[in-house]
């Protein structure tokens, strides 16, 4: 694979195919965490490194075990307790250096376990046959894609709390429009490639 394909496959991990708000994995941290930037560019970081690291993990256990020895049907049990373990070192880690986001994050840190966008992307990485490379690519584009929208959701979730929005749209029912005027923006995105 070349140089511009890989280029390619970041750019569109990152904004095409966002794993957010074209995919529409990770929707409950996505709506649960974005209320405030520093919680979600929290979230955000948490979720890079889960992603990558259970990625690498994934596939290096594809690659050299599960599809070897026939054992693919055991592959999504086998992701999720990769993705559960490194999620219980994350959680450790943010709980010992910082304090206030591991309380800010709440309960939606150990739900990294199960969200979808983890797994979802560990899969995609398997079922797209990517070799190492692009599947390093593939995964550190699409969770900081994640991040991106994160903090892009979040800020305008900071301003709409101090804007005259009518009592029936406040909160959850304005960031849901928000959220589907970003994908629809995200979604015409497409044709540039």
């Amino acid at each position: 694979m070349s140089v511009s394909d890989l280029i390619t496959l970041a750019f569109s991990a990152f904004l095409l195919e966002n794993v957010l708000l074209i995919r529409f994995l990770g929707i409950c941290p996505f709506l649960g965490v974005s209320q405030k930037r520093k919680s979600a560019i929290g979230m955000g970081m948490a979720v890079i490194f889960v992603i990558v690291m259970s990625s690498i993990v994934t596939w290096v256990l594809h690659k050299t075990v599960l599809a070897p020895y026939g054992l693919q049907y055991l592959r999504t049990i086998v992701f999720i307790l990769v993705i559960a373990a490194l999620v219980q070192v994350v959680e450790m880690f943010v709980k010992k250096f910082s304090t206030s986001l591991y309380k800010a994050l709440g309960i939606y840190l150990p739900l990294i376990t199960t969200n979808c966008a983890v797994l979802g992307v560990a899969l995609i990485n398997i079922d797209q046959e990517f070799n190492f490379l692009e599947m390093f690519v593939f995964s550190l584009f699409s969770s900081l894609g994640f991040l991106f929208v994160m903090v892009i959701f979040s800020s305008l979730r900071e301003k709409m709390a101090n804007s005259p929005i009518p009592k029936p749209f406040k909160e959850i029912p304005i960031a849901l429009i928000t959220a589907a005027a970003m994908a629809l923006i995200f979604s015409r995105l497409g044709g540039i490639i």
